[in-house]
């Protein structure tokens, strides 16, 4: 049966380094391997340039109609005055929003050949494996009130402000994320820390009090409670520590790109972010993005690193389309690739070839055929 994408290319390089990703489709399809339908349309500030919004409706219906959506990239300086409701960000936004993608999953993992690319010593991040559970639609990001209110001037003559952004949990919220880092735990290390601040949120107290009681529906899984703040130092002090992360909206945001530039560059981390199992076919709405930016001042120069967008994919055939041995031989490419000391720029070390985006692209297929 074919199954149907839906390509985002976006701003910046994620126009690059999607023409990667679809070259990998074509290859696919050809060899058999696969068999996909897909289509590309504008998002970001593209999609604002051109009609008028950063997702157009119909492209929320092609979104909602796809068996998975592959994301690139959104923003630059260009769109940074035209207002907070149309900035190309919004487009993600309504996108996890509107597809009630609530759970994002940001893997941590450091290639052996890449170990040294790290800011942490060797012994520390070798062999890194973490996986980061963020709750991706509540929380203070989407709460109301969210505000800015002109106070006047005071005596001294000075404007004020006052903005509130409002952080809000319900119990299901909680427990539905929590839920998926317990059944991750599962076929993991089993074990789950849950990082919140319960010492001086309200929020933080009720997260716990949802966590612990999903735990002990996991008692095969271990579970610990930390505080953020002692998460985001133990990700630096000692990150091998960790195996699954749950966490809210704001926190993992925030210790997401902490462990991610553990591995030694945001280039090299996919994600992925799912919705609820759909209660006849089992299957969940998802899209999938590499966790970097646009990165519009390497833009158009073919040099971006396109890894994290490939790796993105092939978590798409792992959770979307249960094509685990090919999402793994996928991975394994991208591993043999940098083992041979193939390079983009911002992954270049000694003694390693420097290549351009599409010869990345191009050797990470030789190798999957390999």
């Amino acid at each position: 049966m074919t199954e149907k994408l839906l390509l985002l290319p976006g701003d910046g390089i994620g126009v690059e380094i999607m023409a990667e990703v679809e070259k990998l489709i074509v290859h696919l399809n050809k060899t058999g391997k696969t068999d996909f339908s897909f289509e590309s349309r504008l998002v970001g500030g593209a999609a604002y340039d051109a009609e008028g919004a950063p997702v157009s409706d119909e492209t929320m219906e092609v979104a909602m109609d796809a068996d998975a959506v592959i994301f690139g990239a959104v923003g630059g300086a260009q769109w940074e005055n035209i207002g907070y409701e149309n900035r190309p960000e919004a487009g993600l936004l309504r996108l996890r929003k509107d597809m009630k993608l609530f759970a994002n999953l940001r893997p941590a993992i450091c290639y052996p050949a890449l170990a040294d690319a790290s800011s942490l010593k060797l012994e520390l991040v070798e062999g890194l494996d973490i996986l980061i559970v963020r709750e991706l639609t509540g929380g203070v990001y989407f709460g109301e009130p969210k505000t800015i209110t002109e106070l006047g001037t005071t005596e001294n003559g000075e404007n004020q402000k006052r903005a509130i952004d409002t952080q809000v949990y319900e119990t299901y919220e909680i427990d539905r994320i929590c839920r998926v880092a317990f059944d991750m735990a599962r076929t993991r290390g089993k074990l789950v820390h849950s990082a919140d601040k319960r010492n001086v949120m309200k929020s933080g107290v009720l997260w716990d009090e949802v966590a612990h009681e999903v735990a002990a529906d996991f008692p095969d899984v271990k579970f610990e409670h930390i505080l953020a703040d002692n998460c985001a130092m133990q990700l630096v002090r000692n990150p091998k520590q960790f195996d699954v992360i749950v966490t809210d909206n704001l926190f993992g945001d925030i210790l997401s790109d902490a462990a991610a530039m553990l591995t030694g560059s945001l280039g090299m981390l996919p994600s992925a972010s799912l919705g609820a199992p759909d209660p006849v076919t089992g299957k969940r709405k998802a899209l999938y993005e590499p966790v970097h930016g646009s990165a519009p001042d390497i833009a158009g120069k073919g040099i971006a690193n396109p890894i994290a967008m490939i790796a993105s994919f092939a978590m798409a055939l792992r959770y979307s389309f249960n094509m685990v041995e090919l999402a793994d031989q996928i991975e394994g490419a991208i591993a043999k690739t940098l083992d041979a000391g193939l390079r983009s720029g911002d992954i270049m070390q000694a003694g390693c070839t420097a290549v351009s985006t599409s010869e990345m692209g191009d050797a990470i297929i030789a190798r999957l055929e390999g």
